[in-house]
């Protein structure tokens, strides 16, 4: 994680918010219609701010692009039950500590997640790949996965019964499949 703050310092990136706790909801009907047509219903909390996220099926390729339609939240708790009595429920949990770092036309955020550290580069495509290349990523390197397919895949290789991608539940679930 140093070194990345170092490659991110050098290519001339500022901290614009330093790390942060966040903690994310996703939401779906029954029978996980937004899942099937690969749409994200999102609350989350980042720091003290909520926010509410919709995101429209992305294109593939080597970097990931969605639609997506964000709005600030008064009260996290309300929403969560307005959510509810419209017939969404909680379908993943995950939390991170984020740190946002930006230049020029694109910034850069630095995940901490119980299953491991991430870089997320938003911007253009050119921009990304220009970033990417100062911060000695390569193109093998990307990864246009959501949190929940990257848990999906480490829980599969950890063998672990965590059921969100939380601090607590990979901890708590980790230390009882050493134990098995």
């Amino acid at each position: 994680m140093r070194a990345l703050t170092r490659r991110l310092r050098a290519a001339g990136f500022r901290l614009r918010t330093p790390r942060t706790h966040e903690m994310n909801t996703l939401y779906d009907l029954p029978g996980e219609v937004l899942r099937s047509r690969k749409e994200l219903l999102r609350l989350r909390k980042y720091g003290l701010r909520w926010t509410l996220t919709h995101k429209a099926k992305g294109k593939a390729g080597r970097h990931s692009s969605r639609v997506e339609m964000e709005t600030g939240v008064a009260d996290g708790k309300k929403m969560d039950l307005i959510l509810r009595a419209l017939g969404y429920s909680p379908s993943f949990r995950y939390e991170k500590f984020r740190a946002e770092w930006t230049y020029g036309k694109g910034h850069v955020v630095v995940d901490e997640t119980p299953i491991g550290n991430f870089c997320e580069i938003e911007g253009a495509p050119r921009w990304i790949d220009e970033t990417a290349k100062k911060l000695g990523v390569t193109a093998a390197d990307y990864i246009t996965k959501n949190y929940a397919g990257l848990f999906a895949e480490w829980k599969e290789e950890a063998k672990s019964r965590a059921e969100e991608m939380t601090f607590k539940s990979v901890a708590a679930r980790s230390k009882i499949s050493r134990r098995s």
